[in-house]
């Protein structure tokens, strides 16, 4: 029941437009009976039998009125004219005040809620992205809103409706014969219990399915963005058999377990329906030719009774479709809920900004990413404004880790990571991480101009800034090389740049940000020696410009900086100049040796 208020909660702040909605379509749904019922009367009145004492006392109140005679002929036009008001009068508005405002509201809360979906996309820790690939995250977002969106006017302008139709003609029945209302009651009552019933498993087994069609669709995204490395590896077959297999299993689950399901529970549906119809003719033709009841109602009772057990299939179907798209609206649901990483910023459009002189202080900091294995200990460590340190070590020895605490990805341990001597726990996390850049060993390249990409961080930077970023990073070369320069088109994901050319992109955007703290996280380690060569003068070109920090496995691109930061097993093994460490033996001078010798670092 939880969950199902969850999903309500998709529409909250829609609850008055709704109500209003389906009440108008519930009316004309009811008023839709009088058709039936006048109908009927008009019988009455053609085989000369009264009409309904209720009725023919209206129609004298409106012959007294219009001073007519309450003949046959005046009853006809009366009944006639009703008729006419509630079918052809109601045509123009219900489209409105049915479908409209479903759509409408349907639409609106789509808009709503995928820009909640994306706020959570944004505050979500960093682990959530390292355990769920983007195809699983995207596909459980867009089921879940397209399901939303599709199931609102079905329930409002249908459902709803539909249900309000029963309960009218089973109070219409009543005022006729109430033996025979019992008899519509409780069959009626009957087989949408045992429907619902029938669809709560099948509804189970649909989510049980949602999560594992999820799955597939993570692999496929997973394939298309490794697409690469499956045709070098030929391996197209092997995906190809893997996901087949995959889909052969959905089908199985879906056509014979659920699909059949839901034709088993429609067959007997039908069948239970048409022998309850056949009863209610049985029963109201006993009490016509018993005198019980006269033509007029014997007409309508089998009219309305008909229209009930006709309103059921669709009801069940109508069950049936929210029971099929319920599961990835509670995925959707689960998703929205997530609690909000601690690295989260506040989304505000305005919020703190800062300036700062780039020192940077580590103290007396341990963290790990399970609180009974650290993978930093009590690091103390201490940069200057415009100071330039290496950080340098084997793979695993919390190089990266602790770069992650500085951009407040994670929360330490204990101690704690202080710029300007203000612990950044208590500066606003948006505001703080605009005053820092990082270029990664691989660069984010998104879709579209080299101009957009050069301009994510700072949309507001001049064009001769971006011509002299560019030209530090020495990337100003080869974009003018382009077809279009700084207006071309580089692709999904930077396709058409080469890992160097992306790798001087990502200082140049960096660069345009104008930060306190510049990171360079290995940003040489898979480039050409040329590439290297190139993107080591733009560092150099930034020494005393600003703090940096650079991680490098490489020893010969941090040789030249002011502090060394040796890391063995996340601790600081050792801190001084190149010279300096060269001479005092211990862990950097083994590195170097290797690097020296060709071998590789471990």
């Amino acid at each position: 029941m939880t969950k199902f208020l969850n999903i309500l909660g998709y529409y909250r702040h829609y609850w008055r437009i709704t109500l209003f909605s389906a009440a108008m379509m519930s009316l004309f749904e009811v008023i839709d009976l009088f058709v039936p019922y006048a109908t009927g009367q008009i019988l009455n009145l053609l085989s000369q039998q009264s009409v309904d004492a209720k009725l023919q006392q209206g129609i004298d109140a409106i012959a007294n009125t219009l001073d007519q005679p309450a003949n046959q002929q005046f009853s006809l036009a009366v009944l006639v004219i009703l008729i006419g008001l509630v079918t052809v009068g109601r045509a123009p508005i219900q489209p409105w005040l049915g479908g409209w405002f479903s759509w409408d509201t349907a639409l609106r809360a789509r808009r709503e809620n995928a820009e909640v979906a994306l706020k959570k996309i944004l505050t979500l820790p960093i682990e959530f992205y390292d355990e769920n690939n983007p195809g699983r995250i995207s596909a459980r977002v867009a089921k879940g809103l397209s399901n939303y969106t599709w199931t609102y006017p079905t329930i409002t302008a249908q459902l709803i409706p539909k249900t309000v139709r029963v309960i009218g003609i089973f109070i219409v029945i009543g005022l006729i014969d109430w033996r025979v209302a019992m008899i519509v009651l409780v069959s009626v009552v009957g087989i949408l219990a045992y429907s619902l019933f029938g669809l709560k498993d099948l509804s189970a087994r649909e989510e049980r399915l949602d999560k594992y069609m999820e799955n597939t669709d993570s692999r496929n995204s997973e394939i298309i963005s490794n697409i690469k490395t499956v045709k070098a590896f030929g391996n197209e077959v092997t995906e190809l058999k893997r996901q087949t297999q995959r889909l052969e299993r959905e089908l199985k689950v879906i056509d014979y377990r659920i699909h059949k399901g839901y034709t088993v529970l429609s067959t007997y549906q039908r069948t239970i329906v048409q022998s309850c119809m056949f009863v209610v003719l049985i029963s109201t033709l006993w009490l016509a030719v018993n005198d019980k009841i006269s033509i007029g109602h014997f007409i309508t009772i089998l009219t309305v009774a008909s229209m009930a057990y006709a309103e059921v299939d669709p009801i069940c179907e109508l069950a049936e479709t929210f029971a099929r798209r319920y599961a990835p609206m509670a995925r959707f649901q689960e998703f929205t809920a997530l609690p909000p990483g601690q690295d989260a910023g506040a989304l505000l459009p305005n919020g703190p900004t800062y300036q700062f002189t780039g020192k940077v202080h580590f103290h007396d900091l341990t963290f790990g990413y399970s609180p009974d294995s650290p993978v930093l200990k009590n690091i103390e460590l201490l940069i200057e404004p415009y100071q330039t340190v290496a950080l340098v070590g084997r793979s695993g020895s919390g190089k990266s880790t602790l770069i992650k605490l500085l951009l407040r990805y994670f929360e330490p341990n204990s101690g704690g990571v202080l710029i300007d001597g203000k612990d950044i726990r208590q500066l606003d996390v948006t505001g703080y991480r605009k005053r820092l850049a990082i270029v990664h060993q691989e660069v984010d390249i998104f879709n579209g101009t080299l101009m957009e990409n050069l301009l994510y961080g700072n949309p507001k930077a001049s064009f001769e800034e971006i011509q002299q970023a560019c030209q530090i990073a020495q990337a100003h070369d080869f974009i003018q090389q382009l077809p279009k320069g700084y207006f071309t088109t580089v692709g999904e994901r930077g396709v058409r740049l080469s890992g160097g050319q992306r790798q001087r992109i990502g200082i140049a955007r960096a660069l345009i940000v104008n930060p306190d703290v510049l990171v360079f996280d290995e940003a040489t380690s898979s480039l050409d020696y040329e590439s290297e060569r190139a993107i080591q003068v733009a560092m150099r070109s930034l020494f005393g410009t600003r703090t940096l920090i650079i991680i490098a496995h490489r020893l010969s691109t941090v040789r030249d900086a002011d502090k060394i930061v040796v890391l063995n097993q996340g601790s600081i093994s050792q801190i001084g100049s190149h010279d300096e460490l060269l001479e005092k033996g211990g862990l950097y001078q083994r590195l170097h040796a290797l690097q020296e010798s060709g071998e590789l670092l471990n």
